[in-house]
C-alpha cells in the first residue's frame, strides 16, 4: 500500500542546562532549536490530502508555545529530567502524537537540532 509522509519545519528559542553533565553544557545556555515534524498516512481524505499543512503548523506551534523563550529546566517534565535534545525530541513526539494521531494520520518522527550541525531523530 502507498504511504505518504509530510514534513514541516519550525524553530523555537529556549535556554537549558544539563544537570550533572561533565562539561560546558552544565552551564546555562540557549539555542535556536530547529524542529522537523513528520507525519505519515496511507489513505488520503476526499480532497486528496493526508492532513492540511495549516493543521500541522498550528498544532506544532501550540505544542512549542510553553517552551519558546523559556528556561526548559523550569518546565515539566524537564524540571525532573534533563532537557537534552533526546528528551526534548521524545517529549515533543508524545505531545504531537496526542494532538494529531487518528485513524488515518500518525506522527512518524521528530527531528530536533540544537545547532545547524547537531540534531537527533526520535521515533518509537
Amino acid at each position: 500500500m502507498p504511504r505518504y509522509e509530510l514534513v514541516i519545519e519550525t524553530d523555537f528559542a529556549a535556554a537549558h542546562q544539563l544537570r550533572d553533565y561533565p562539561g560546558d553544557c552544565a552551564r546555562l545556555h540557549g539555542h535556536n532549536w530547529r524542529v522537523e515534524l513528520y507525519v505519515s498516512c496511507e489513505e488520503l481524505d476526499p480532497l486528496g490530502l493526508a492532513v492540511d499543512y495549516k493543521i500541522l503548523k498550528r498544532e506544532l506551534k501550540a505544542a512549542l508555545a510553553p517552551w519558546d523563550h523559556y528556561f526548559l529546566n523550569e518546565i515539566k517534565p524537564f524540571d525532573t529530567i534533563n532537557p537534552s535534545s533526546e528528551n526534548v525530541a521524545r517529549v515533543l513526539y508524545e505531545a504531537m502524537a496526542e494532538r494529531l494521531n487518528d485513524h488515518r494520520v500518525q506522527v512518524s518522527r521528530i527531528v530536533i537540532g540544537e545547532t545547524c550541525t547537531a540534531r537527533v531523530t526520535y521515533w518509537p
